[in-house]
């Protein structure tokens, strides 16, 4: 076997959701090691050129992000394969736009405009509490942030609403049944609706009982659900479609009718 980690990403094998044609090429650009996961990430270079299509070629990407214009999470970002993940905040000061990374309801990242004021948070879910050297309670969220003494009250799978530019928490929302949450895995990836119930499994997968907005209810595992709002009310601006899935026969009633 080959020595340390792998430098190569065959286009095959890259993940389904960046949309990459088969016949583009022999390889994909593999993601950097960063805050998300190589599966569940979009690297800058995708997003640039592949979604905003301000470059042409992967030379046209690097001469962006070498000059420094791209910004994630409100830091500068010089790596064009930095693994930009769900919530994260890419900001462009140059053409002053601002976009969130959120899925749409078919599971993919869309480019997402958002708000100055919307840009100044993201949402983060609590992966793990710890006590760290010296008794300081730590929390870890899902994009690997460790943020030290946090409300107590916080526990694993809230979600909390992080300033971007001081890192520190200003609200947070309990994870409980009534609240709007968003599915980041699974086969219903991208959807949105409220909490209905929570089943335990000791010893295999926790089960969540999510309905949307259009009366539809769907079943998933807890660790793919991600708190979006308190109530009804989504702390997040959501890209179109709203996060309500449409069955195939729905959608092609509504391209029909779209058509005349």
């Amino acid at each position: 076997m080959a020595r340390g980690p792998r430098k190569h990403l065959k286009r095959l094998n890259a993940p389904k959701h960046w949309m990459l044609d088969k016949l583009g090429g022999t390889f994909a650009p593999r993601p950097s090691t960063g805050p998300h996961k190589l599966r569940e990430c979009l690297p800058l270079c995708i997003f640039l050129r592949n979604r905003l299509k301000y470059a042409l070629t992967y030379t046209e990407v690097k001469k962006i992000v070498m000059q420094r214009l791209i910004k994630v999470d409100g830091k500068v970002r010089t790596d064009m394969k930095f693994p930009g993940g769900f919530m994260d905040v890419i900001e462009i000061d140059k053409t002053n736009e601002k976009f969130r990374l959120i899925y749409d309801v078919k599971g993919r990242f869309t480019v997402h405009h958002i708000t100055a004021d919307e840009a100044r948070y993201k949402l983060c879910k609590v992966k793990k509490l710890l006590t760290g050297p010296k008794g300081v309670p730590m929390l870890v969220t899902h994009d690997a942030r460790t943020i030290r003494y946090p409300d107590p009250l916080i526990k694993v799978n809230d979600t909390c609403k992080v300033n971007i530019a001081s890192g520190k928490i200003e609200e947070f929302i309990k994870f409980d049944s009534g609240n709007v949450c968003m599915v980041t895995g699974g086969r219903n990836l991208g959807r949105v609706g409220t909490i209905v119930s929570k089943e335990r499994h000791p010893g295999s997968f926790d089960i969540v009982h999510v309905k949307d907005r259009a009366g539809n209810t769907f079943a998933t595992r807890l660790a793919n659900i991600f708190i979006i709002g308190k109530g009804n009310k989504e702390w997040v601006s959501l890209p179109k479609g709203d996060g309500i899935r449409l069955s195939v026969a729905e959608e092609r009633d509504k391209r029909l009718a779209a058509k005349h």
